[in-house]
């Protein structure tokens, strides 16, 4: 007994240590690949044609039909075909358009977010990318939710199984996320080919359907008359109806999902010979033909989908337990053409619905890297894979669980992250055409994004779950960012130093002997400044007039970026004062690498010199968190202590 307990305790610590290591595998390899100045090259692509990109978008964007005309007729009724032909317009008038301009302005596939990181600055614009960092995650979390549960719900009503899997639409919702993210914690490899079987068959099932709905509205002469009677009674005059169904569509937003993945998708599109990294044009104008071709179709079974599911499917059958609720087209196929049919289209919805999710729990792996370790807001396990997929599949079985896997509820919250992404992206080709001084597209963009901040302030008025869920995003990705980015406040933080030619000589003149800096805030940079500075500091510190001092001066570029270059110049200031000037985030962080980079080139741990700043500490931390300055010499110290660990090597700090 008493010898199994050390070998208990082993065992224990040996299995966390194997858990640990599983989780974290390829963490470092994963940093690598991320965007910004420590990335790996990747290597040669050579990309595929674009009508197969489009189905990995497709993927996404062809599987809202599965729910999309159920969801049409539940919010609009009999008005359903006249408020999808508005939303068919808003599609190829207003969204098209923008993400084609998108394309065009972000080639790498960042999308509308990257535009306008570049055109916001400091903090604000940081703060203003988290923000949309939170929609969009509630748009591909909730599109994994509310791919699963209607998946499910195609599962549930096949004619085969409703007896049995009825009533349990939670548990087997929750199943088919659980897959999912087995699928990631093995290891995920986006597979095109697979896209592509899966969007062919089920748009040619759909085309099926489609066609032989319209043969039978087209045949049963009572049909047409029935809407149009009804329609008539129900809402009066054709005018009222434009009206009502321009109110109304805001809705129906979840048809203009897709176009943010279709830009997301753009890296896997083969260019032409002659493009480059710089411009790619043959990837542009692939991008654009995904774009426009996708709109197209989706728009063609938008409008004809809506039309048949509204005139052959009773309205009752659309209510929350109707066998038409989030599978209109599934219902027509079952109706129409048999049992065998519409398993099969079951069969290819729940597939290609479930594969949905896993292009949305990719898109969600890909965008979190892409910004928060470049802003210093990211935990270090945040750039494995397995961590955060176990973080965004907790998320989602607590949002299943929440809407109780029910499609309809969980409509306006994908609305809303779909919405504001598409208002961000209008609003940015706008600012960018602005820019460029085009003044037609500028006026046309601005009347797009109007629109569109229309239908999300209807959509958030109708629907507010999705600002909440939202918000709870907004709110979690910002706590977690900036508590990630207070623990990695004393982080080196810059990527390399380099000197030009005078700051190299300075250096080199004083290698063979005891090397001092002096650390000083620029203003007048007058005579008198760093005469005084200078006698101050030899004061302070006991430094004999024969031995040489250089002056050093950070400039703060942009406080609220992590990770920066270090360029050093020199320069004689008024004939006689040698000074090294630096610009960048934070001053303790940059005088560090300096510092560390000096002794590492001549060999000798040099000196630098401080005088104590006034105030508090807590304010003085504030400072350097927000603005880079603040009590530097203890926070350069930190820094220092952490980067180089042994003490006999670590540059030496003096405080006077």
């Amino acid at each position: 007994m008493v010898s199994s307990t050390p070998g208990g305790t082993a065992s224990d610590g040996g299995a966390r240590h194997r858990l640990r290591a599983w989780l974290l595998e390829g963490l470092t390899d994963i940093a690598k690949r991320q965007p910004g100045p420590h990335a790996e090259p990747e290597g040669v692509h050579q990309g595929q044609r674009w009508w197969r990109v489009m189905c990995l978008t497709g993927l996404d964007y062809f599987s809202t039909l599965g729910y999309q005309p159920g969801i049409a007729a539940l919010a609009a009724g009999l008005l359903s075909p006249l408020a999808t032909v508005v939303l068919v317009v808003v599609t190829l008038a207003g969204a098209l358009p923008v993400y084609r301009r998108v394309a065009e302005e972000s080639p790498h596939g960042q999308g509308s977010i990257a535009m306008l990181e570049r055109l916001l600055t400091f903090w604000k614009g940081k703060l203003f990318v988290l923000t949309l960092l939170g929609f969009a995650a509630t748009d591909f979390l909730i599109t994994i939710t509310l791919s699963a549960a209607d998946a499910t719900a195609h599962l549930v009503e096949n004619p085969h199984f409703t007896a049995v899997l009825r009533g349990h639409e939670v548990a087997i919702t929750l199943i088919l996320v659980g897959m999912l993210g087995a699928v990631f914690l093995k290891g995920f490899t986006e597979a095109i080919g697979i896209a592509v079987a899966l969007v062919a068959a089920y748009l040619l099932l759909n085309a099926v359907v489609v066609a032989v709905g319209l043969w039978h509205v087209c045949t049963a002469p009572h049909v047409i008359p029935d809407w149009s009677r009804a329609l008539v009674a129900e809402r009066g005059s054709p005018l009222v109806m434009v009206g009502v169904a321009l109110v109304i569509f805001p809705k129906l937003a979840l048809g203009l999902s897709g176009f943010e993945t279709g830009v997301a998708v753009m890296p896997h599109i083969e260019g032409k010979p002659g493009d480059t990294e710089e411009r790619p044009t043959g990837r542009v104008q692939g991008a654009r033909k995904l774009l426009t071709t996708a709109a197209v179709i989706m728009s063609v079974f938008l409008i004809t989908s809506s039309f048949i599911t509204t005139l052959l499917i009773p309205q009752r059958a659309f209510e929350p337990g109707g066998q038409a609720n989030g599978r209109a087209l599934a219902y027509l196929a079952h109706e129409y053409l048999g049992s065998a049919f519409g398993s099969v289209y079951d069969a290819s919805t729940i597939a290609i619905l479930w594969f949905a999710g896993a292009s949305a729990m990719a898109g969600l792996l890909n965008l979190m890297p892409r910004y928060l370790p470049r802003y210093g807001m990211a935990p270090h396990w945040a750039r494995a894979v397995r961590p955060m997929v176990l973080v965004f599949i907790a998320i989602a079985f607590l949002v299943t669980w929440l809407f109780k896997a029910d499609v309809d509820a969980q409509g306006g919250a994908y609305a809303t992250g779909v919405l504001v992404l598409i208002t961000s992206a209008a609003i940015a080709v706008t600012i960018a055409a602005r820019r460029a001084r085009q003044r037609g597209w500028t006026i046309g963009f601005g009347v797009i994004s109007l629109i569109f901040l229309y239908t999300t302030a209807a959509n958030v008025i109708e629907r507010p779950d999705g600002v909440k869920i939202g918000a709870c995003f907004i709110a979690g990705i910002m706590a977690v960012s900036l508590l990630s980015r207070v623990a990695r406040a004393f982080e080196l933080r810059v990527t390399s130093v380099t000197f030009d030619a005078l700051a190299e000589r300075f250096v080199r003149d004083t290698a063979h002997r005891r090397i001092r800096f002096i650390a000083n805030k620029p203003e007048s940079r007058d005579l008198v400044e760093y005469r005084e500075k200078q006698h101050q500091i030899r004061a302070d510190n006991d430094i004999p007039p024969e031995d040489d001092i250089i002056f050093v001066e950070v400039t703060v570029a942009d406080p609220s970026e992590f990770e920066s270059e270090l360029r050093v110049c020199g320069e004689v200031v008024h004939g006689r004062y040698r000074v090294l000037t630096l610009q960048s985030a934070t001053i303790p962080n940059a005088l560090a690498a300096l510092l560390l980079r000096v002794r590492d080139m001549t060999g000798q741990r040099p000196h630098i010199y401080f005088e104590w700043t006034e105030g508090h500490p807590l304010a003085h931390f504030l400072r350097f968190f927000l603005f880079g300055q603040g009590e530097v010499a203890p926070v350069t110290r930190e820094v220092l202590r952490e980067a180089e660990p042994d003490r006999g090597r670590r540059p030496h700090v003096h405080v006077g």
